[in-house]
């Protein structure tokens, strides 16, 4: 296999550049979604019931409030991902799209508090704070300090 050229090498630093441009426009506009409207009564997907179900039953070791990298980053917690995120390819648009994802559901995308993942990670982890009502909690306590 040949190595890749010097052109080749930067399309690719370029696709990057735009990929975390757009992640990074996502996370501030849901930050601002968050912090502005009660979520539980905000769907981010048609099918957010379904997700959070499912989630909840594939991921029981998952705490929302506050994200270990254990069960993102290890080869096995990769492999159980995967098949997760897979069974909604042609049902969630984007479903394997880069996205950021909050550590702590308290604090904003900020680098020590932002992990990267896929878009339906990110649907599970925020559809799972908003039905249990962290995001509004968030709302409540950024409204009560301001």
């Amino acid at each position: 296999m040949p190595l890749p050229k010097a052109e080749d090498l930067e399309q690719l630093e370029d696709i990057e550049k735009q990929w975390a441009v757009k992640a990074m426009h996502h996370a501030e506009t849901y930050f601002k979604l968050i912090t502005s409207v009660d979520m539980r009564k905000f769907p981010l997907t048609k099918i957010d019931d379904e997700i959070y179900e499912d989630f909840e039953a594939t991921f029981p070791e998952i705490d929302v409030k506050h994200l270990n990298d254990e069960h993102f980053k290890t080869p096995k917690a990769k492999e159980k991902w995967r098949n997760w995120v897979n069974k909604y390819e042609k049902r969630v648009n984007e479903f394997n799209f880069g996205s950021l994802i909050r550590i702590d559901y308290r604090e904003d995308y900020l680098e020590q508090n932002t992990m990267f993942g896929v878009r339906m990670q990110f649907y599970a982890i925020e559809i799972a704070r908003n039905k249990k009502g962290l995001n509004e909690e968030l709302r409540q306590s950024l409204k009560a300090s301001s």
